[in-house]
């Protein structure tokens, strides 16, 4: 997808054929671009030389001084030019030669206008990469404290979060583990009239069954063995803040239902204690699961779903979230530079669209955890594809069970594809026997598209 308008980005077509160079012409100033033409290698390294171009789409086979001499030309020559290649004799050979020589894209005619199109945004999409990471422009402002992207599902985020600290209502955010859901908590609080309380996040899964009620609610003395004198929990201290409870799902029935007890009356109970507390606190909760799930096979009592979930926020997964990849990955790269004390390196276009390209199991938790561990093993100044981990170049190693449905064996399948190649969507279309319109179909039913 691209970001910058079309009439930013111009374009110098480099064919011999005069037919070809008028089609491409017209289709791309028909969207905008500036598009200059050139019948051949020498007429294209006058115009280079002249003015800046953004993208060159050259023929293969040129007479006199190919396709290739013109790519490796501006690879050497001009860093802040992108390449894309066509051809009407597509071979292995000439693509992996194409490829090598650093061309993008490979486009074999004839070609569709919409294959035309997608090629042309790709190869802009690296070259876009590739200046946002030498120019330091990833990351901007953050809208919130702790939260950091300018995605449309992350401005949403923003959005329901001033919503919610603008109220007292309990909050239920939901999501994938490793996509923020504390920070998202911490942004409710501290935008929040409760900022100057004390904020306590308590991990309900980390914490075992037979002491989470004296966590939470505190005991008196004597209550059971060890109980040498009365203990506050973390409701008494977080009284007139917030209580964030992680991974509710984790808690038993009888926990839920004393829970419920303290947001219908705001009041506990010490272990021990008959008598009741007041506590003025707001609950927020989190949860990687599917509560509505659990409700229906009776594991998570109902009553406390909907009084968890007044308000819902969803935080969405990393894979989903566009170029936020490429602002987070700016940042944890500022941050971990520091720490180690070298300079801040420059990912490649070509390292960042594989990042992008990436499932992201793991979501943000996992890229902030990929990029500490290479800015610690690598000493250049310029991370690029080969140093990432190989299961984002290729993906031999991937899972390769039998209780996966089709879809999800096929959606594997094309994505260690494009890691194979690179992200190279016309390359893996090739691969994949199909063209590049059905991949683009098969990756966007998947999910995959855009990542």
């Amino acid at each position: 997808m691209m970001i910058n308008s079309a009439d930013s980005y111009r374009i110098l077509v480099v064919d011999d054929a005069p037919d070809t160079l008028e089609l491409i012409r017209r289709n791309l100033s028909a969207q905008g671009y500036q598009v200059l033409v050139a019948p051949g290698v020498a007429e294209a390294i006058r115009i280079l030389d002249e003015m800046p171009v953004d993208l060159v789409i050259t023929d293969l086979k040129m007479p006199k001084v190919s396709g290739l001499d013109l790519v490796r030309h501006v690879r050497e020559n001009l860093k802040d030019t992108e390449v894309m290649m066509i051809t009407g004799y597509p071979t292995i050979e000439s693509a992996v030669t194409a490829v090598k020589a650093g061309s993008h894209e490979y486009l074999t005619k004839p070609f569709t206008n919409e294959e035309l199109t997608s090629a042309v945004e790709d190869a802009l999409e690296v070259l876009r990469l590739r200046r946002n990471a030498q120019n330091g422009n990833e990351q901007p402002p953050s809208a919130l404290p702790g939260l950091i992207g300018e995605s449309r599902a992350m401005i949403d985020v923003y959005r329901m979060i001033g919503k919610a600290a603008s109220s007292n209502a309990t909050v239920l955010i939901s999501g994938e583990s490793g996509t923020g859901k504390e920070l998202a908590a911490r942004a409710i609080h501290y935008s929040s009239l409760r900022a100057s309380a004390p904020f306590v996040p308590v991990n309900c899964g980390s914490i075992p069954e037979n002491l989470l009620e004296s966590e939470l609610f505190g005991h008196v003395k004597g209550a059971f063995t060890g109980a040498f004198e009365s203990r506050a929990g973390f409701f008494q201290t977080g009284d007139g803040g917030t209580v964030f409870l992680d991974e509710i799902s984790n808690t038993s029935m009888t926990m839920q239902a004393k829970l419920l007890r303290v947001l219908q009356d705001g009041q506990i109970y010490m272990v021990g204690s008959a008598r009741p507390r007041e506590v003025d606190v707001r609950v927020l909760a989190a949860t990687n699961k599917d509560l509505q799930t659990l409700v229906k096979r009776e594991v998570f009592r109902e009553d406390l779903y909907f009084r968890l979930n007044v308000i819902n926020i969803f935080m969405p997964p990393l894979r989903e979230r566009g170029d936020d990849t490429v602002i987070l990955t700016s940042h944890f790269a500022a941050r971990f530079a520091e720490e180690v004390g070298r300079s801040v390196p420059r990912f490649t276009g070509e390292a960042l669209q594989a990042l992008k390209s990436y499932h992201w199991p793991g979501n943000v938790r996992e890229l902030e955890n990929l990029i500490h561990r290479t800015l610690v093993m690598t000493d250049g100044d310029e991370i690029d594809l080969p140093d990432l981990p190989p299961t984002m170049r290729f993906s031999a190693g991937r899972e390769s069970g039998l209780d996966r449905s089709l879809a999800e064996v096929e959606t594997d399948y094309i994505r260690s594809v494009l890691a194979s190649v690179e992200g190279n969507k016309t390359r893996a279309a090739a691969v994949l026997g199909i063209d590049r319109k059905t991949l683009r179909e098969k990756l966007k039913h998947s999910g995959t598209a855009g990542n």
